[in-house]
């Protein structure tokens, strides 16, 4: 059975390009273009394995959506990773006290993509 990954990014091309990568990599792709739609999605139940979300999104930001997802007893310990274009030390240690697995600086190679999505889909 694939593993499903949940993609959050409010830009179009991004969501694209990585669904792109994961898709070829024979993953299920679940997507929304912001925190809120994302948010909706998995209080309704979404069945996934893993969330990639972007930081930096209008209305909701990426660090919230992980606080509010993790208070979700069927996501509280999903893995999920930050793919921004953030690479600070605050922005990262704020992200892990969320609840985020990992990080990865945009542009992500698709190499690093997959790798760092092997480490946490174990």
């Amino acid at each position: 059975m694939s593993k499903r990954i949940f993609l959050v990014d409010d830009s179009a091309t991004i969501l694209l390009s990585i669904s792109n990568i994961l898709t070829k990599a024979g993953f299920e792709i679940e997507k929304a273009a912001n925190a809120e739609e994302a948010l909706r999605k998995f209080q309704s139940g979404v069945k996934v394995d893993l969330l990639i979300t972007d930081l930096n999104m209008p209305g909701m930001n990426g660090i919230e959506l992980i606080k509010e997802v993790r208070k979700l007893p069927n996501y509280r310990f999903m893995p999920i990773l930050f793919l921004t274009t953030e690479s600070q030390q605050t922005k990262r240690a704020e992200a892990k006290a969320a609840g985020a697995s990992g990080w990865l600086v945009k542009p992500a190679t698709a190499e690093s993509l997959l790798n760092t999505i092997k480490l946490v889909l174990r």
